[in-house]
């Protein structure tokens, strides 16, 4: 049987195959990534090192930024000693360094993304996708100013920027302007990314800066922590302790998944050749699935990865706003990122689970997300 390695190795051949336009433009250069210990950083990080191994060009040279509130992740701590790897610890919500390097390339992606951990800190949510942002569209401006212009400035926004969308707005495009509470439960999240994108427009407009936005869909696979509390890990942390999955919803709630390796091409797409101050959903148009057709999936999976002997049961959560604003569909349009940057998501709902399944069986020990 496959073992987690064999999962990451195939998927940084996977991106890097599918990167090497992006990432031949980005060889020599510098790039920041802040939020880099985080569940997209996981392949983000990696992706560029691998690439820098396999490629026989000039290496990209990566800086991680993260606060490390819990620690340095160990596949971080693995990397340490990577010549062309910095890690640096540093929170976004306080100033930037005052030794910051030149940097070509920026992906902010430090943001508590999970509901259940961004409801217990709304505020230092909100700091992050706003304060922490507006730092660094401040640093790429003083850098144009400089005569130091960034090649690409990455803002990863959400597909909960969309709300609840209405019927006739689903499958979703990116011109879909919202139904979202202000003052819900997920506002923290949903609001401040929001204005999050209205900063990076307004920046690159008025500055000519080459500011993109990432609204992810509904990504999953490894370096999602199984304490991430999302539905994914919570599934698969039932099925490895042996015991029945616990669905705490109605289980008709539709997604659709987009296995990590996919999205990251996609994000690393938008960086480089995206268009200056526009927006990209990134995730897959079909199938779009319920969360009880999810769940049967992932036993059907485990009986035949683990011999997995649980079954599906539905639970109301203790907490009153579990699900509160939860969108009861979302679906992307991607014909955007196909035409503008050639984003082609080609890994199947079936065949990411079985990836992330073999990931979270040799990773099922995390502390909390």
């Amino acid at each position: 049987m496959k073992t987690a390695q064999d999962v990451i190795s195939a998927d940084l051949d996977y991106i890097c195959g599918n990167l090497q336009s992006e990432f031949s433009q980005m060889s020599g250069k510098k790039l920041l990534i802040v939020g880099g210990a985080g569940f997209l950083g996981y392949y983000l990080v990696q992706s560029i090192l691998h690439w820098n191994q396999i490629s026989g060009k000039d290496p990209i040279h990566l800086t991680v930024f993260d606060n490390y509130i819990r620690g340095v992740p160990e596949w971080l701590t693995n990397l340490k000693g990577n010549p062309n790897l910095i890690l640096a610890k540093h929170d976004i919500t306080h100033p930037l360094p005052d030794d910051m390097d030149d940097f070509q390339y920026i992906i902010h992606a430090a943001s508590i993304a999970s509901p259940i951990f961004y409801r217990k800190y709304p505020i230092e949510t909100m700091d992050a996708n706003v304060n922490g942002l507006r730092s660094l569209l401040e640093y790429a401006k003083q850098q144009q100013e400089k005569g130091k212009p960034l090649d690409g400035f990455l803002f990863y926004s959400t597909s909960e920027i969309y709300g609840d969308p209405t019927p006739e707005n689903i499958p979703t495009p990116e011109t879909y302007r919202g139904n979202v509470s202000c003052t819900g439960p997920r506002a923290c999240y949903d609001e401040s990314k929001r204005y999050g994108e209205t900063l990076c427009v307004n920046f690159a407009e008025q500055y000519n800066l080459p500011i993109k936005i990432a609204r992810p869909f509904n990504n999953y696979g490894p370096g999602l922590k199984i304490t991430d509390r999302r539905v994914l890990p919570d599934f698969a942390r039932d099925v490895l302790a042996g015991r029945d999955i616990i669905m705490l919803s109605d289980g008709s709630p539709t997604r659709t998944f987009c296995y990590i390796a996919d999205a990251i091409v996609g994000y690393y797409k938008i960086l480089v050749v995206g268009r200056q101050g526009e927006a990209y959903n990134i995730g897959i148009e079909t199938p779009e699935i319920s969360m009880a057709t999810l769940a049967e999936r992932v036993v059907e999976l485990s009986r035949e990865l683990f011999g997995y002997q649980g079954q599906v049961i539905r639970k109301v959560s203790e907490d009153k706003a579990y699900l509160v604003d939860n969108p009861n569909r979302r679906c992307p349009i991607i014909t955007k990122a196909r035409n503008d940057l050639g984003y082609d998501p080609c890994i199947s709902v079936d065949e990411g689970l079985r990836r992330a399944l073999i990931w979270y069986q040799d990773n099922q020990v995390a502390e909390d997300a």
